[in-house]
């Protein structure tokens, strides 16, 4: 009969803050395992001390390597590697001996914990119980005595390894943030939260309810002095405001402010235009869908309102409402903000009674009609029409009724949100009610994900077109009689 494997928490550093449960099971086994570097010594070790017992066997796994430092041909990721692998090849001699083998792990064995490594490679081998502990986040907001998050609120946990930019976008669209794996990391982190407009919100927490802890603010910390074993919390700001000394009185803002509607082009940073990236950086909100939102870079002090890809009217309102009170807002938008998109949507909710003074501006982008075309030649060479296929803001019947128009007039057709996981026999009608008017052999382009790190363009024919392999994040372009595909080029004459 074989053993079990415990992976049990041991929570983050005070041995009160152990469950019973993982007490007993220390105090139970028949071998008790840990991670440790090379001078032997283990801090999983010393919190479960207290819960050890005479005759346990001690299996010491002694990590061979730091970051740095490392003759593996594979480097660092090898050598760890192979390490994992030796220690589980040593715990499993011990499980099929029928020895219960628990795995001491800091703070939660899933939490960035190394236990998972062993869990992974003897899961499915052998029984496998993982006991949950308190986390260094848990423990980090209790010292500091203030909540992480409350009601709505959302809470963000972090990895300090992430390039500071990345950090700072996160930390900007999150309310509560905690940022794990400091040391070394710690500057550009302090960074990130300065470039998110929220140092002055965020608290240093070092070896939480250890008995040397520390607890002070994030832009005060010595960079030098901060341990593998700290974290950076911001902590739920709806407590802080209910804390904070009644404001002053605010003036009223001698004048409201402006909504500028972005484009962004169709994909990264090269298709923004100029006067697109100084309206960006002048903004003090950045209004939008999320992965739009996503592509501003981040700027200290901004505020950034992300939000779901279908509720543009209430992105809308939150937007001329800011502006309202005196703000500088921008709305971004994908390609041009006139396209299907933020512009049309701003100013209706103007045109309904909202943001009553607020002076709204359009700042055009590549569209993704323009993008694909260019990718392929010059099929817009000529007249064309633009069109959604989306049938969730305007009846199937108008859409169809439109389709047979342009087709009759021999417009070349730049085709929008062609189909979805929701709308998936759209595009077959549409080009049915194409071939009444266009020739099999008319070129279709179908560009997806123009600019992007998945960018695929194919050239086809109106006959041959496969509806299933067109999906969302897809752009066609339909010719007309005129148009011509040689040799991977799609162009449509100027001349009729």
């Amino acid at each position: 009969m074989t053993g079990t494997l415990y992976g049990v928490g041991l929570g983050p550093g005070d041995p009160e803050l152990m469950t019973v449960k993982a007490a007993r099971l220390i105090s139970e086994a028949s071998v008790i395992a840990y991670h440790c570097a090379r001078h032997g010594r283990s801090i999983a070790r010393s919190v479960a001390e207290p819960y050890l017992r005479e005759g346990q066997l001690e299996e010491k796994l002694v990590y061979p390597v730091t970051t740095e430092t490392t003759d593996h041909p594979g480097g660092y990721e090898g050598a760890i590697a192979d390490f994992y692998e030796l220690s589980a090849k040593r715990l499993a001699e011990h499980l099929d001996a029928g020895r219960d083998v628990v795995l001491l792990c800091e703070g939660d064995p899933f939490f960035y914990g190394s236990y998972m490594y062993m869990h992974e490679r003897l899961s499915g081998r052998f029984e496998a119980v993982v006991v949950p502990g308190v986390t260094s986040v848990s423990a980090a907001s209790s010292v500091f005595g203030r909540p992480l998050v409350q009601r709505d609120e959302v809470l963000t946990v972090l990895p300090g390894t992430l390039p500071a930019p990345e950090l700072a976008r996160r930390l900007a669209d999150t309310d509560a943030a905690a940022v794990l794996k400091l040391g070394r990391t710690f500057s550009s982190v302090r960074e990130a939260f300065a470039e998110a407009g929220k140092l002055d919100d965020a608290v240093y927490v070092e070896r939480a309810t250890w008995g040397q802890q520390r607890v002070e603010p994030l832009a005060s910390v010595d960079p030098a002095s901060v341990p593998y074993f700290s974290l950076a919390l911001l902590p739920s700001p709806g407590y802080a405001s209910r804390q904070s000394p009644p404001a002053s009185p605010r003036e009223v803002p001698s004048a409201v402010g402006e909504v500028v509607v972005v484009g962004l082009g169709p994909a990264g940073p090269e298709w923004l235009t100029p006067e697109a990236a100084a309206e960006l950086s002048a903004a003090e909100h950045i209004v939008g869908y999320g992965p739009y939102v996503a592509r501003v870079p981040q700027k200290a002090g901004q505020q950034r309102h992300a939000s779901g890809n279908r509720v543009e009217a209430d992105r809308a309102r939150e937007a001329l409402d800011l502006a309202v009170s005196g703000a500088r807002v921008a709305v971004v938008s994908s390609g041009d903000p006139g396209v299907f998109a933020m512009a049309s949507a701003v100013l209706e909710q103007v045109s309904a009674g909202h943001g009553t003074g607020v002076r709204v501006r359009i700042v055009p982008g590549v569209t993704a009609a323009q993008a694909a075309a260019s990718r392929v030649g010059a099929p817009l060479g000529h007249d064309y029409c633009v069109l959604s296929l989306s049938d969730r803001l305007k009846p199937w019947e108008i859409i169809e009724k439109r389709l047979d128009a342009a087709g009759a007039a021999d417009l070349v057709l730049a085709l929008y949100n062609p189909a979805s996981r929701s709308r998936t026999t759209q595009l077959a009608d549409a080009r049915a009610v194409l071939l009444r008017h266009r020739a099999a052999a008319t070129p279709v382009v179908v560009a997806r994900d123009v600019g992007g790190p998945e960018e695929d363009i194919r050239i086809t024919t109106l006959g041959e077109l496969d509806p299933s392999t067109v999906d969302m994040r897809c752009l066609l372009i339909v010719g007309s009689s005129r148009t011509r595909s040689e040799n991977g080029i799609v162009w449509t004459p100027r001349s009729y």
